[in-house]
């Protein structure tokens, strides 16, 4: 008798978890959603949203390294829970399993990306890099080309400033700006490779 009433209490606890929901939309551990993934890569509305519905993902998504700019996915994922997440990282999120569909984004509309990104360890970080005479915002996965020289002497002195704070890093320098914030929109010679640049504004 005692043994039957263990084995239900057991039964009780691991339905109870299993039933458990997380995160904004109350999702269970495990529970494969079908999500919407903007054109706009590392953008500031560069936003997931959940389908059907359009509705804000509410977490990150992890894993989908096939991800190029300048493309609208739906993806399918599962939501992951974790008791007890690394610090400064959340206790949920999305993990890539597979492409359902991938469309190009046939607008010019222009979108801002942040050139300067904070992080609660380590503080503000510049996103930019050059290899020859080419700056990117992500190395080797995402370019930024200039609409002018006016923009291209702007991003020289960004990454001037950049190279001056990885060579200082120890004591603690860091970038002249507060934010710069660079109105983007696909580069049409380079699409799903670089943004083309088309203004850079700098907040002190």
């Amino acid at each position: 008798m005692k043994n039957l009433l263990l084995l239900f209490i057991i039964f009780a606890f691991v339905s109870c978890k299993k039933s458990e929901r997380y995160g904004p939309l109350n999702l269970k551990n495990g529970q494969e959603v079908e999500l919407l993934v903007s054109h706009r890569y590392g953008a500031d509305n560069d936003q997931l949203l959940k389908l059907p519905g359009n509705v804000d993902a509410g977490a990150s998504l992890s894993g989908f390294d096939q991800r190029e700019p300048g493309y609208t996915y739906r993806v399918k994922a599962t939501f992951k829970y974790n008791e007890n997440p690394p610090q400064d990282a959340s206790s949920y999120y999305f993990f890539f399993e597979k492409i359902n569909s991938k469309e190009q984004y046939k607008g010019n509309e222009s979108f801002t990306v942040q050139l300067i990104t904070n992080y609660l360890v380590g503080g503000p970080n510049i996103r930019l890099s050059k290899t020859g005479t080419e700056y990117y915002m992500i190395p080797g996965k995402l370019q930024l080309t200039y609409a002018n020289s006016t923009i291209q002497n702007e991003l020289e002195e960004i990454w001037l400033n950049a190279q001056e704070i990885r060579t200082n890093w120890q004591n603690g320098q860091r970038p002249k700006w507060k934010a710069i914030k660079a109105t983007v929109v696909h580069d049409p010679q380079q699409f799903g490779k670089a943004y083309l640049v088309q203004q850079i504004q700098f907040i002190n």
